[in-house]
């Protein structure tokens, strides 16, 4: 009789400590930066598509197609492993390589803007709605990974699930921080005087 109470009790103990859910939230979070990871891979493949379409315009502006291939080539030569969700400063390379893309991307979209040219290239739209969509995929994403970070660290920190998390070494993983934090706190400037 006392070896079923100290079973039933054990039981109960173990069941209360966090540590299943340490387990499912872990493979959530898992889960949710492969998908990150496969939509960064998904617009790192649209890349060479966009800049050989835009290369066809003769009076391009080089730089910029080099800057984006640059960006690509240093996002893609980040070698990413689970460790990265468990290292702030892998995590934050991670992110700069990313946002580097992100920014080039960008950057050519507007400057083929004042290319009348490469607009109406049929080729060069597909692809720039592809990359619209994507992008619109990565947000998402992050966005499922973050809030399943936030999920995990919330049951690392709190009692008493934080003492199983001492007791198995779970460590709060990194989440995506937004850059430029200071500059989109601060409010626009609006001027309407006309000159």
């Amino acid at each position: 009789m006392l070896r079923l109470i100290i079973s039933i009790l054990a039981a109960l103990t173990l069941g209360g400590c966090g540590y299943n859910d340490f387990q499912r939230l872990d493979e959530q979070s898992k889960s949710a930066w492969s998908e990150v990871l496969n939509q960064y891979q998904r617009r790192a493949d649209l890349v060479p598509n966009v800049v050989a379409t835009v290369k066809g315009e003769a009076a391009f502006e080089q730089e910029t197609l080099t800057k984006v291939i640059e960006a690509r080539a240093k996002a893609t030569s980040i070698q990413v492993t689970p460790e990265t969700l468990n290292n702030p400063q892998a995590m934050q390379k991670f992110q700069a390589a990313q946002g580097e893309l992100g920014s080039a991307l960008s950057r050519l979209m507007v400057v083929s803007e004042q290319y009348p040219n490469l607009k109406a290239n049929q080729g060069f739209r597909d692809l720039r709605v592809q990359l619209e969509g994507t992008e619109n995929r990565i947000t998402v994403a992050r966005n499922r990974y973050i809030q399943s970070v936030q999920e995990y660290n919330v049951l690392t920190r709190s009692f008493p699930s934080n003492l199983t998390a001492m007791v198995f070494s779970y460590q709060p993983k990194a989440s995506f921080a937004v850059q430029n934090e200071a500059a989109i706190s601060a409010p626009p400037t609006v001027n309407f005087d006309k000159k």
